[in-house]
């Protein structure tokens, strides 16, 4: 699958993005965000939640793991950086295959548990605020997303 990239110069250009995407995305959908400490994971999953219509304030779930947030459908944000091997008792796939969208920090440390089918979302600082988002679909309906997001 072919995969784009966008640079952005200020946090809200990727708040902006982020919260188109959360206005495409529909339950089943999977996003991964990859990126070091500080890149804007976390800052990214807000601005999708907005475009989700969630009220609530959104933050890391560093602690813990796993939180759910109510919009036009489910959030779920994940941040599994802590996690080893001990995601079987989890449950992920209810979350995957639910009635949300699931979005998943540090994606690598449960590569074999998650889907064929996400997004993936690589954020690089480029600068103080600019950012490099580079969006990477993996299946049918991540391309279709993402080609959506592109428009």
């Amino acid at each position: 699958m072919e995969y784009w990239s966008v640079d952005t110069e200020e946090v809200e250009e990727t708040l902006k993005i982020a919260e188109k995407l959360g206005a495409l995305v529909r339950a089943g959908d999977v996003i991964t965000l990859e990126g070091d400490l500080g890149a804007g994971k976390t800052s990214f999953t807000k601005g999708l939640a907005k475009g989700l219509g969630v009220r609530r304030v959104v933050n890391s779930p560093t602690f813990t793991i796993i939180k759910e947030y109510k919009g036009r459908i489910p959030l779920y944000h994940m941040d599994v950086y802590r996690l080893e091997n001990e995601t079987e008792d989890l449950g992920l796939e209810e979350y995957f295959y639910g009635e949300g969208v699931t979005v998943i920090e540090w994606p690598s440390m449960i590569l074999a548990q998650l889907p064929e089918d996400r997004l993936k979302i690589s954020i690089v600082h480029q600068g103080e605020t600019a950012r490099k988002l580079t969006f990477q679909p993996t299946g049918e309906r991540s391309f279709s997303l993402s080609k959506e997001l592109q428009a």
